[in-house]
């Protein structure tokens, strides 16, 4: 017979088979089933969290912008009063202390016919001499405008270079006994790479069509005549820097006794009264009082939108909890 035999399958041995198949086709159900409830358990957690996020933002925001909602301090005031406009941080283009920015609070303050006189509170290291500059022209025009505005500068913790650049157009300036005035000089300051990119072995390749047009490149050594051209760039702002000063302060400074008042030093408010750099010691509410004669003060300092204000504390308040996080908790006084 050509076909082959095939012996029977027992009843057994089918069953067997089937009882395998069954078990194997539960535990692919068990499965199904476990994964669906993990991932609605999954889902579940992240849909919790989102909603405690949303919650946290929206309670934030609730509490950031209650404060922030006073678009314009000075709109609603009426009466007469002391003008203060505030000098705070680094004075340059963009930031809050930029001429732009003072110029346009100075101007509003002077505009006001109830204004008796201005306060500008200063607490800055100093910055650009181009803003400061503009400020200081802007202080004069107004004050020879409406001569019977006077202007006061007070100096709280510091009033340094063009901070104090700012202050000398002033009709008087007043400080506390610890504050730092002064610094009359000008810096520029970088680092040189020359050496480190030898011991690299990398090549610096410039392209330029002057002669001198990248001699503040800090990866091409120092040429003498470059250094002599900027230190003369450097000396010719010193020297209107002290024109300016000289013009806002006239006899009361004490510079031809003391030289070192244009040498960039600082000293303390009560060391300033002494070389002429201040008037008395005062802070703004006793200048308000006591010399303005108006002790109810209004404050023309131009004011970021309250959505700046909220991204940038929201921004600082997230940007600590990741330093936090992440274990960055910097350095403290102990």
């Amino acid at each position: 017979m050509s076909d082959e035999w095939k012996a029977p399958t027992s009843p057994s041995a089918n069953e067997a088979h089937d009882g395998k198949e069954d078990a194997r086709s539960w535990k692919l159900l068990e499965k199904t089933l476990l994964a669906g409830i993990q991932e609605q358990r999954r889902s579940r957690r992240w849909g919790i969290f989102f909603k405690i996020l949303t919650f946290t933002y929206l309670f934030g925001a609730l509490l950031l912008f209650t404060p922030l909602m006073d678009f314009d301090k000075s709109a609603s005031t009426s009466g007469s009063h002391t003008a203060l406009v505030e000098i705070e941080g680094m004075i340059a283009a963009k930031e809050p202390a930029s001429a732009d920015n003072i110029v346009t609070s100075l101007r509003k303050a002077f505009e006001d016919t109830n204004t008796k006189g201005v306060i500008l509170r200063i607490n800055s290291p100093g910055g650009s001499p181009v803003q400061s500059g503009y400020v200081y022209d802007e202080i004069r025009r107004l004050r020879a405008e409406k001569p019977n505005i006077k202007v006061y500068a007070v100096i709280t913790d510091l009033g340094a270079s063009g901070a104090y650049y700012i202050a000398s157009a002033a009709d008087q300036i007043y400080a506390d006994k610890a504050s730092l005035v002064g610094s009359i000089g000008v810096t520029a300051a970088g680092f040189g790479f020359v050496g480190t990119m030898e011991k690299l072995g990398v090549d610096r390749r410039t392209y330029t069509s002057g002669e001198h047009k990248s001699f503040l490149d800090p990866f091409q050594p120092q040429k003498a005549e470059e250094t002599q051209f900027w230190q003369g760039v450097l000396d010719t702002t010193h020297r209107q820097f002290i024109a300016s000063v000289k013009q806002g302060r006239g006899d009361r400074l004490k510079d031809k006794e003391h030289p070192e008042l244009f040498s960039g030093l600082v000293w303390t408010g009560e060391q300033a009264v002494a070389l002429g750099l201040v008037d008395a010691l005062g802070s703004s509410s006793h200048v308000a009082r006591e010399v303005i004669g108006e002790k109810n003060i209004v404050d023309y300092t131009v004011q970021e939108s309250p959505f700046d204000r909220f991204s940038k504390k929201l921004g600082a308040s997230v940007a600590e909890r990741i330093a936090m996080w992440a274990g960055f908790t910097g350095p403290t006084l102990r």
